[in-house]
């Protein structure tokens, strides 16, 4: 037998006694920042690490506290080993993942009596380490170093963070997690911002999202084996944790207080009647008997009257204990549109207010929010990439979410506000949408001098030639423009060419080399005032004739200026 499964030669015994109780819930469910969009894109199979085998954190416990006998219940001879048994946060726990998994994965039907067969197996539900209400431990639950030595070999891939191990892994926490898989499934549980499979809650969250994945169905046979098979590749593991899961539904959802470390939930002690004993009296004188006369029966003394009884006052009638108050409503704080533009930043977080049922503020209520279904190719809030983020309510019950930046396209999402209370949740859904950027106002180029043509002589040069560049009319600095001789496209009248500088004859720039013609050259950037000079355009040797000259920016905004050479008349 594998050392991982010591604990279980007892399984079948302990797993067929009963103790019915009532269920119950103590505290909300929450669905927090979890990897539940890829929940359905993996698919765990009894060769992943997890399912490997890793020991039993509890080799390191005495056998009595490894493996407890649980007592009888009282007055029926059978061990109760059921939900009575559950510490009443770890209960808590498999009953908020639940509801959590539910909610995110509502094809897996995953029962919270899986997640508590498993904690059984692997922790007895954390109970020997001493289970604190908020979900953590007194003594870290750690299992075996998995070096090979009687167990799977896996290298170190945490460098120790979660398992104190920087060589090999090890399974850690409530549910023994191998680091590898909590890296994947990691999730927050009870709502605090933190994702730690040392704290029950987290882990039975990531636990549950882990047995989901690849879209299986929990209740069909063929995929619970399967996810169990992938939690811990072991038959003898699967026919314990089904074991235990049938026997915890079969009994009910009621709770124990949390044990102390070094001991294990045990059931409630039926309380005994005070057996009746009789008050000594003295023997009874048969007739014939003689009296010792050595020992004179003394005169009986008289019997005191009795005083009068008091009336016993009429107790006033207890008053009933009202029901405490329940999570009753959710709804958005405000009318204003979520619109923004592509690529910027939401007018404000949206606000959402809970009330309880008695018309109170729900105070410190948690309250996922999260962007769905969304066509705009990535809004979010603004302080990272998570799709959700759980926020808690102030002392007016209203829970306000992180700032949203619309995505780079428009587009279309609902962001999901949701609360959880001990049997249902709470939603609220907005539409959500993102517009496309107004295309930007053209660049405009235009001369500081006028419009006409200009004129010149040949052989003199163009000189104090400006140009501005403005956009929506006001001035555009640092803008680029170059200068390029050109000619119109026969066929293609408002179609220009750069001319071919090995057979141009117009207007030039001086080049850097002596004798040098630049037909096309960029102009310096505008200045603050949008505007940027030509340098002289030269005239030697150039026919007289109509040019063209083209101003263009980055952005392909044209001007044609028209340059005239004519020879002055006599």
């Amino acid at each position: 037998m594998k050392p991982l499964h010591r604990h279980v030669v007892n399984t079948s015994r302990k797993v067929l006694c009963t103790a019915a109780l009532a269920a119950s819930l103590t505290t909300a469910a929450v669905v927090t920042n979890t990897p539940v969009a890829g929940a359905g894109e993996a698919e765990p199979t009894p060769d992943s690490p997890q399912a490997a085998d890793r020991g039993d954190a509890r080799l390191d416990l005495p056998g009595q506290l490894a493996d407890p006998v649980v007592p009888p219940a009282a007055g029926t001879g059978t061990a109760a080993e059921g939900a009575s048994g559950i510490p009443a946060t770890a209960l808590d726990a498999y009953k908020r993942a639940e509801v959590a998994v539910a909610a995110a994965l509502p094809t897996c039907k995953l029962p919270w009596a899986l997640l508590a067969g498993i904690g059984r197996v692997e922790s007895v539900h954390a109970s020997g380490y001493g289970l604190k209400s908020d979900g953590t431990t007194e003594k870290l639950i750690r299992g075996p170093r998995l070096d090979g030595n009687g167990f799977a070999k896996i290298l170190d891939t945490d460098k120790g963070e979660w398992d104190g191990d920087t060589e090999y892994d090890r399974a850690f926490g409530p549910l023994q997690f191998i680091p590898s898989t909590w890296a994947t499934w990691k999730a927050d549980g009870n709502g605090d911002g933190k994702r730690d499979a040392n704290n029950i809650y987290d882990a039975a969250l990531g636990a549950g999202l882990y047995l989901c994945s690849g879209g299986k169905d929990l209740s069909l046979p063929a995929d619970l084996d399967k996810a169990i098979l992938g939690y811990n590749s072991s038959r003898e593991y699967v026919n314990s944790v089904l074991g235990y899961m049938r026997q915890y539904q079969q009994d009910g959802t009621a709770g124990i207080p949390n044990p102390p470390v070094g001991t294990y939930p045990t059931p409630p002690t039926s309380t005994l009647p005070t057996p009746h004993v009789p008050t000594a009296q003295p023997p009874a004188t048969r007739p014939g008997t003689p009296v010792n006369p050595s020992r004179p029966t003394p005169d009986p003394k008289p019997t005191p009257k009795p005083e009068p009884s008091k009336p016993t006052p009429t107790p006033e009638p207890s008053k009933p204990t009202p029901a405490p108050a329940t999570l009753a409503k959710l709804e958005r704080v405000g009318d204003a549109k979520l619109e923004a533009q592509a690529g910027s930043l939401f007018a404000e977080g949206t606000r959402f207010k809970a009330l309880l049922s008695d018309g109170k503020p729900a105070a410190g209520q948690a309250v996922v929010v999260a962007v769905e279904q969304d066509t705009t190719g990535g809004t979010g809030f603004v302080f990272g990439d998570e799709s959700s983020v759980v926020v808690r309510t102030d002392a007016d019950g209203v829970a306000t979410a992180p700032r949203l930046k619309a995505g780079p396209q428009a587009g279309t999402f609902t962001l999901r506000a949701t609360a959880y209370d001990a049997k249902s949740q709470l939603t609220v859904a907005l539409d959500g949408k993102v517009t496309a950027k107004p295309a930007a106002e053209p660049l405009v180029v235009t001369r500081t001098d006028g419009t006409g043509p200009v004129k010149a002589s040949p052989g003199t040069a163009v000189k104090g030639l400006e140009f501005r560049a403005a956009r929506g009319g006001e001035p555009v600095a640092g803008a680029r423009l170059t200068a390029a001789l050109v000619e119109e496209v026969a066929g293609k009248p408002g179609v220009w060419t750069p001319v071919d500088p090995k057979t141009a004859k117009g207007p030039w720039f001086k080049g850097a080399a002596a004798g040098e013609k630049l037909f096309a050259l960029e102009l310096p950037e505008t200045g603050a005032d949008g505007t940027t000079a030509l340098p002289d355009l030269l005239t030697t040797d150039v026919p007289p004739g109509t040019y063209h000259l083209r101003l263009r920016t980055a952005d392909k905004t044209e001007l044609i200026v028209t340059i005239e050479v004519t020879t002055p008349k006599a």
